[in-house]
C-alpha cells in the first residue's frame, strides 16, 4: 500500500439501491498488485468500495506455482498499527515471524490473526521447498477505542466446518447458522469460506444490520441471475435477510460482512489510523528504528521502506 485512502474519498454508501423490489449489487473490480514477489488481485480498498464492515483490505494471492529458483513469497520486516492482519490459507505454507517473538507456519485450512494495536512488525515468507501459494489476506480496521490495544498474535488451526447443499462451509470469524468461530474480533464481523463439490445453488441467511461482500476465488459466481467472474467482488450492502448464490463444480467464494464501522478510517502504506497525525507518527517511528515496532532478528533481509508521506507535516 502506498496510497492515502480516506473514507470520504470512496464509495461509502452502506445501502445498494432497490429497484422494482430487488436489491441491486455493486460490482467491485480488482486491480493487480505485487506483494513479496507474488502477483495479487486487490479488491479492497478501491474507489468503488471503501469498507465492508470493519474489513478494510482484501488481497487474493494466487493460485501461484513457483518455478526455477523462486523462493516464493518473501515479505521483509514491515510495521502495522490500528488493524488486524487476517490470513486464510488455501494452498501452500507460509512462515510468520513478528517483533513479539512469535513464529508460526500457517497451513491450508488455518487462519493467522495478528493484532497490531499500537504497533508491531512482522515478516511473511514461503517455507523452504514450498512450490505453491493460494491465500486470502485481509485487514480488519480496529475501532478507535481499541486502536492502541496491546499487540498480539493468534493462530487458529481448527475452525467450525460443515457441509450442506453440496457445499463445504468454513466459518473463519464471527457467527453464522448457530455456529461461532473462536477468532478474536473487536467489532461485529463474519467471514465464511464456501467450496462447491458440484454445481450448487444455496440460500444464505443474512443479518439486515450487516453489510456484506462476496468474492469468487475460484470459478464464476452467480448471484440471483447476476454474474461475477473470479476476483470481482459483489457488494451486497445492508438490509438483506438472505442471498442466493450459484457456484459451479469446484467453485470457491469468501463472504465477508459486518456491522458498518461509522468512523473515519485512513490507510497509508501498512498503517490504518484515525488521523493523519497518527499515521505520520507511526511512519516517523518506523523510519527512526523506534522500539515501538521492535525487530525480527531471525529474518535475513532488509526492512521495507515506506514511500514519503503524501501531505505536509
Amino acid at each position: 500500500m502506498s496510497t492515502l485512502v480516506e473514507d470520504r474519498d470512496m464509495g461509502s454508501s452502506r445501502d445498494c439501491p432497490v429497484v422494482e423490489g430487488k436489491h441491486q449489487i455493486q460490482h467491485v473490480r480488482p486491480r493487480t498488485a505485487d506483494v513479496g514477489g507474488i502477483p495479487v488481485n486487490r479488491v479492497l480498498p478501491s474507489r468503488q468500495r471503501r469498507l465492508v464492515g470493519a474489513w478494510c483490505f482484501l488481497d487474493h494471492a494466487g493460485p501461484s506455482v513457483f518455478k526455477g529458483d523462486s523462493r516464493g513469497l518473501r515479505v521483509g520486516p514491515h510495521p502495522h498499527i490500528g488493524l488486524q492482519t487476517f490470513t486464510w490459507m488455501i494452498e501452500g505454507e507460509i512462515l510468520h515471524r513478528d517483533s513479539q517473538g512469535n513464529q508460526q507456519v500457517i497451513r491450508p485450512g488455518q487462519v493467522n490473526l495478528m493484532t497490531a494495536g499500537r504497533g508491531i512488525s512482522h515478516t511473511e515468507e514461503s517455507v523452504p521447498g514450498e512450490t505453491q501459494l493460494h491465500a486470502a489476506q485481509l485487514w480488519i480496521a480496529l475501532p478507535e477505542a481499541d486502536r492502541r490495544t496491546d499487540p498480539r498474535f493468534d493462530h487458529y488451526p481448527e475452525l467450525p466446518s460443515w457441509e450442506e447443499q453440496g457445499v463445504a462451509f468454513t466459518l473463519l470469524t464471527g457467527e453464522f447458522d448457530g455456529r461461532r468461530a473462536p477468532t478474536l474480533a473487536f467489532s461485529p464481523l463474519v467471514g465464511l469460506d464456501l467450496v462447491s463439490r458440484e454445481a450448487s445453488t444455496l440460500k444464505l441467511s443474512l443479518r439486515e444490520d450487516f453489510e456484506y461482500g462476496v468474492l469468487p476465488l475460484e470459478g464464476e459466481l452467480d448471484i440471483e441471475g447476476e454474474t461475477f467472474p473470479t476476483n470481482e467482488l459483489a457488494y451486497l450492502g445492508r438490509g438483506r435477510e438472505a442471498v442466493t448464490l450459484s457456484l459451479p463444480a469446484g467453485g470457491r467464494v469468501i463472504l465477508v460482512g459486518g456491522e458498518p464501522l461509522d468512523e473515519e478510517i485512513l490507510i497509508w502504506w501498512n498503517f490504518v489510523g484515525h488521523s493523519k497525525a497518527e499515521i505520520a507518527e507511526a511512519q516517523q517511528d518506523w523510519e527512526a528504528g523506534s522500539e515501538r515496532f521492535g525487530s525480527i532478528p531471525d529474518y535475513d533481509g532488509a526492512p521495507l521502506t515506506p514511500p514519503p508521506l503524501p501531505w505536509k507535516l
